[in-house]
């Protein structure tokens, strides 16, 4: 068995939890998580906490915010008036918001709060901030092919 590197292809399980415990993600039993360890397909700190596994191994691991989703970011928090929203969209302080922006990508957004002619909305990454805790289970170790490994090597 080889150990996972830069390059590799890796196909594991794993459950997300917060401090607290509570699961926010984890891969379905039937579809584990596949991705190219360097590709930064997934965040920071599960890219890391793969390399050097084997198959078979388990682990436990807790991901900083900054390894993670990052720190929550007071300019991502914003009052806007009421006004710019849709007429008659239906706020909720804690309902999440789909917005189109300009160039025609989709922002998501948590309502903060609420007042008759304002709204807080707040882009930050629901899990910015948090440190999170990884169970990973690596099913498979699969070598770059050769060819891809030296193409990394010399970007």
């Amino acid at each position: 068995m080889f150990p996972a590197v830069k390059g590799d292809i890796v196909k594991l399980h794993y459950t997300g939890k917060l401090a607290s415990g509570e699961i926010f993600d984890a891969s379905p039993e039937n579809r584990p998580l596949r991705f190219v360890i360097g590709k930064n397909e997934v965040i920071p700190g599960v890219e890391q906490a793969v390399i050097g596994m084997v198959r078979g191994e388990k682990k436990t691991v807790t991901v900083t915010a900054d390894q993670a989703y990052g720190q929550k970011l007071p300019e991502k928090i914003e009052e806007v008036q009421r006004s710019i929203l849709p007429a008659g969209m239906a706020l909720n302080v804690g309902g999440k918001l789909q917005i189109t922006k300009h160039d025609g990508s989709l922002l998501y957004v948590e309502v903060l709060a609420l007042t008759e002619t304002t709204v807080t909305l707040d882009a930050n990454h629901p899990l910015a901030g948090k440190d999170l805790i990884f169970d990973i289970d690596m099913l498979e170790v699969e070598k770059a092919p050769k060819s891809d490994f030296f193409n990394q090597i010399f970007k």
